[in-house]
């Protein structure tokens, strides 16, 4: 199983700092990987007692049955995890506010490629850190996986996220999310704020602004890219090349059409 370091964060004891209504029913933030996991899951614990909180698990497939404690209706709790479309998955959350959160395939590509190469990821991948491979390679590997070591882009995002559409679960983008965190004093914030809570069933107090300011913060994100230790980071691009955003289209297509990128 890959390893992932990351440092930990002081959220907890931030969340003292305000005022917190119980939640009144289980939430569950699912996330396509690589997709700004940390910076909802943050937010969210910035509206949730700590006790409410699911620490115990990210939860995944293969310990979800282990994991069923944190969708008990009788005791609503927050948790987050990685949760791929199946039979299993949706009987257990079929009475849990769903959230699943999406990022723009070409930008996926360079944050799954800056975080496999970082030192905070541990796998079977270490013999194509430190230059080994040409960064056009190792963004090809991102897009059509590795045989027998890393799956593709468009498993990932069937199985994370395009499964799930069309059900009880709501679509978040990324994109959105950061849109309105750099201009939190407008009108149109506090309407994203408040219906990106709402999906969790958590209402926007006065301070709302205040609590996404520091639950955002990504100096508290383990995985940010500020946080991410990478030898070479300046090979990997800003902007996914052309040919790669061709490979994107042609190894999923009509993917970014349906998650709203185009």
């Amino acid at each position: 199983m890959p390893r992932v370091i990351a440092k930990a964060d002081n959220l907890n004891t931030l969340n003292r700092d305000f005022e917190q209504a119980p939640l009144t029913h289980p939430v569950f933030l699912n996330s396509v990987p690589k997709c700004g996991t940390h910076l909802i899951k943050n937010i969210f614990r910035m509206f949730t007692p700590v006790e409410q909180q699911y620490h115990k698990a990210f939860i995944q497939f293969p310990n979800l049955r282990e994991s069923r404690s944190a969708f008990a209706i009788d005791t609503p709790q927050l948790s987050w995890g990685h949760l791929l479309f199946a039979d299993t998955s949706a009987m257990i959350l079929k009475d849990v506010h769903h959230i699943i959160l999406v990022r723009d395939p070409y930008d996926w590509v360079l944050a799954r490629a800056r975080f496999f190469l970082s030192d905070n990821f541990q796998a079977n991948l270490e013999h194509l850190k430190g230059g080994a491979v040409h960064i056009e390679d190792y963004l090809n590997m991102m897009i059509f996986g590795i045989y027998n070591k890393v799956p593709t882009m468009q498993e990932i995002f069937l199985n994370n996220a395009v499964a799930w559409l069309g059900t009880s679960a709501h679509l978040v983008r990324y994109e959105d999310i950061i849109t309105h965190l750099k201009n939190l004093d407008a009108p149109a914030a506090k309407d994203f704020f408040r219906t990106l809570l709402g999906y969790g069933g958590v209402a926007l107090p006065k301070d709302w602004k205040k609590r996404i300011e520091v639950g955002a913060d990504r100096s508290q994100s383990g995985t940010s890219r500020e946080n991410l230790k990478i030898k070479g980071e300046e090979k990997i691009p800003s902007e996914l090349p052309d040919m790669q955003k061709k490979l994107v289209d042609f190894a999923a297509p009509g993917l970014r059409e349906l998650l709203g990128y185009t």
